[in-house]
């Protein structure tokens, strides 16, 4: 298959079941409180397809595959709603009238569904292919390294970084990183001994002059045997949760100058790696979809307006005060935060453009 065809119909796979999965949950936890809905839509723009169910909700499918909606009944609220839509209401059946624990369920059910989507795609993989694990154990030294100046050799089991014994790979590179130039020795298991090496931790800096340890080492990693049903369930969880405080580490590092704001990727990244991906197979595709769900899951619980995490801030702040947020504050907060989405989209955008080349290209053109 063409690379360009194979990358757009994996980015449409990967995105379309993430945002259906997501727009699945609002949808659910609407018709389980009890508020109908209008719209489902996958996608943006002029509908390609559309359709109405028995309950009279209109499915759409649209050409922008960058998102999707789903729109509650009277979801506008009597302040913003026009004289039409107002007569038009269904009593009992509109959001703005549901208590707030309930339209809390409603936008909270989005980003859990993709969490769930997560569990359930690892799950599978787990049962069917068995669970990858990275050991602490050197599968190759890079040359020049300061691996390679203190002597480790592939297939020696890193055990100890000065006096702390290490409980696995997550922990080695924790400690390396944080430790720039440190003089400290490791121990290692080769063969039946364990060996001392004294080592001075490699330094690498950023663009921005961060600096941050670097041994030199790749580690090997194994397949397990497939798990049965529930032990795959409870790793699943595991690495959904490691993922998700991984993923929130990266962001830190990011707000605190550790790693580069040049990291952060946006949607033309995402269709590159998805036919990266794609190329090695359906177990490393739904591995990365599960990735790119815990992702989508956490970006819209964060407290920004227009996202979900915002609205539930607004909710719990309703719950507190006991009367909804102002509408001039609710229009205030959704305007800075679309401002910020946007900004955030058009910085990824540019980290992509520049990542795949493109400035460089026009230079070289202009030079």
């Amino acid at each position: 298959m063409p690379e360009l065809l194979r990358t757009l119909l994996a980015f449409a796979l990967v995105l379309g079941v993430l945002v259906f999965i997501h727009e699945l949950g609002h949808y659910l936890a609407a018709r389980w409180r009890g508020v109908h809905v209008e719209v489902f839509s996958i996608g943006f723009g002029r509908p390609l397809l559309r359709w109405h169910d028995r309950v009279g909700t209109e499915w759409r499918l649209c050409p922008v595959p960058l998102g999707g909606y789903v729109k509650p009944h009277g979801f506008e609220g009597p302040e913003e709603a026009t004289p039409e839509q107002v007569a038009a209401w269904l009593p009992g059946r509109t959001f703005h009238d549901k208590p707030v624990l309930s339209r809390a369920i409603v936008i909270a059910a989005g980003p859990v569904f993709n969490f769930l989507l997560a569990i359930v795609l690892f799950a599978g993989l787990f049962m069917a292919t068995g669970r990858p694990e990275i050991r602490n154990v050197v599968g190759q030294v890079m040359p020049g390294s300061a691996a390679e100046a203190a002597g480790v050799k592939p297939e020696d089991m890193i055990v100890r970084i000065g006096t702390h014994a290490v409980s696995g790979v997550a922990d080695i590179q924790a400690r390396i990183t944080a430790e720039p130039g440190a003089h400290t020795e490791l121990g290692v298991r080769r063969g039946d001994q364990v060996v001392t090496l004294p080592v001075t931790v490699g330094i690498v800096t950023d663009k921005n002059g961060g600096r941050t340890g670097q041994l030199g080492v790749m580690f090997t990693a194994t397949i397990g045997k497939p798990m049965a049903p529930l032990a795959a369930l409870g790793a699943a969880v595991q690495e959904t949760w490691r993922l998700t405080v991984q993923t929130l580490d990266g962001l830190w590092q990011m707000l605190t100058g550790q790693h580069s704001a040049k990291d952060l990727g946006g949607p033309l990244r995402i269709a590159q790696m998805s036919g990266q991906v794609a190329q090695y197979g359906v177990a490393s595709l739904v591995s990365f979809m599960a990735l790119l769900s815990v992702n989508l899951g956490l970006i819209n619980l964060f407290p920004i307006p227009v996202l979900d995490g915002g609205r539930l801030v607004f909710y719990g702040l309703e719950a507190l005060l006991g009367r909804p947020v102002s509408r001039r504050v609710r229009d205030i907060s959704f305007q800075a935060g679309f401002a910020v989405i946007a900004g955030l989209f058009l910085f990824s955008t540019f980290n992509d453009l520049s990542h795949f080349g493109l400035f460089r290209w026009v230079a070289s053109l202009s030079g």
